[in-house]
């Protein structure tokens, strides 16, 4: 229970999961300093807004927000951090209300820009907010420059945390009860400590007692290699399911983007962990409507989606950033066109993904349950799949059941 004079703070967060992960630390550290979270139409003295911009959208939601904050929370201290801010930082500084801009590279010392004279928390998380699975950040930057991306320019080169931070971070998530984590970067591939990398990482992980699950974020394809795919295989608590980029499922496509893979690679190593293991699943990112992209370039796409079966696809339509390559492409794609193959996408998306359910039907599994809907519970397996239970449990529970009917928007079990 706050106190009536402890001053209160906002945090919001748009983008990936690194941004969440930063927003949760900024959040932490201002309860170690004596804020409380402003909560409903409480007036907040210092407010955040880590902001994205690998998107048109997401540029026009942080701007959005921003102006949000500035009006309900007037006089606040207002800090815009994040991509967009490294991107247009005079144009941030510009809104109304806004009283810091921090660039990324001064992201972990944002309160120490605001407040030089204090003694500022470490910058790490203790808990995941409105989350049974906590994402740990491991690395940032990239070093790949897709034709496509902006996030190399406003996040800079790639870097990594040492192991035994992270380490120290899942241990005291465990100690909060989290049974999750799910070890995240911008290029997490790239993880390389000076000693470990990626797989060395993960099999440390799976000594921490007392965490049950370890998921690894966005990864591209080739950089699942042998170890890494013995690290999760073989792992006591690594789960059978991973986020592998596809971004097309064409050749000529992914060499315009200046991916690292081709499409062979990209099956050949989902092939591999299904081999493996059956009831591995995958989830994945597309973009549709790239520069050039053809009717056939597309229907390459489908084929892969539906060859793989992915139990969640994450659609993106193209969105032109400057200073990228690709802005630079001829034959644009038609934003009308751009939408219909945005609405193919996502219908055939939540098809493959109703027909990859239904092989689980009458099959007992593990639910890590997240929340409560009504009187009953949702959660998701091992494998990723999203389970709805009749059964009320409090979140972090991790329930057995049997998978009895499929639904549109997952399965359906009972205890």
């Amino acid at each position: 229970m706050s106190l009536p004079s402890q001053k209160k703070f906002k945090v919001v967060t748009l983008g990936c999961r690194t941004n969440q992960y930063e927003s949760q630390a900024y959040a932490d550290q201002l309860r170690a300093m004596g804020y409380a979270e402003a909560s409903g139409e409480e007036k907040a003295d210092l407010c955040i807004v880590n902001t994205c911009t690998v998107t048109e959208s997401a540029d026009s939601s942080s701007r959005l927000q921003i102006r949000q904050l500035a009006k309900a929370h007037e006089g606040a201290q207002l800090i815009v951090t994040g991509c967009l801010a490294e991107r247009l930082p005079e144009k941030m500084q510009e809104i109304p209300g806004v009283t810091h801009v921090v660039p990324n590279a001064k992201k972990e010392n944002l309160l120490s820009v605001v407040f030089p004279d204090e003694e500022i928390p470490e910058f790490a998380i203790e808990q995941f907010e409105a989350h049974t699975r906590a994402f740990v950040k491991v690395q940032d930057g990239c070093n790949s420059f897709c034709t496509y991306c902006i996030i190399p320019y406003v996040r800079g080169r790639s870097r990594s945390r040492k192991k035994e931070e992270v380490l120290a971070e899942v241990r005291t998530l465990v100690a909060n009860g989290y049974k999750e984590v799910v070890l995240t970067g911008i290029n997490i591939g790239d993880y390389e400590d000076g000693t470990d990398r990626l797989a060395d990482l993960i099999r440390s992980v799976d000594q921490v007692e007392g965490l049950e699950r370890i998921r690894v974020s966005s990864i591209d394809p080739d950089e699942v290699d042998d170890n890494l795919s013995d690290a999760i295989l073989n792992g006591k608590k690594t789960c059978p399911s991973m986020h592998i980029v596809l971004q097309a499922g064409s050749n000529t496509v992914l060499k315009r983007m200046n991916r690292k893979y081709t499409r062979q690679i990209f099956l050949e190593t989902v092939e591999r962990l299904k081999k493996a293991n059956p009831d591995f699943t995958f989830t994945t990112d597309v973009i549709v409507g790239f520069p050039g992209e053809t009717e056939a370039e597309f229907q390459e796409t489908l084929d892969v989606m539906q060859q793989v079966k992915f139990a969640k696809v994450h659609m993106f339509p193209y969105s032109e950033r400057a200073r990228t390559r690709a802005a630079l492409f001829p034959n644009k794609i038609p934003p009308q066109e751009i939408q219909k193959r945005k609405q193919i996408v996502l219908r055939l998306s939540e098809k493959i993904a109703f027909d990859l359910r239904e092989q689980f039907v009458g099959r007992k599994m593990k639910v890590l349950i997240e929340n409560s809907e009504g009187e009953g519970s949702v959660g998701h397996t091992e494998n990723f799949l999203k389970v709805f239970l009749p059964t009320c449990f409090p979140p972090h529970t991790i329930a057995t059941a049997t998978c009895i009917a499929n639904g549109a928007e997952g399965l359906v079990g009972t205890c």
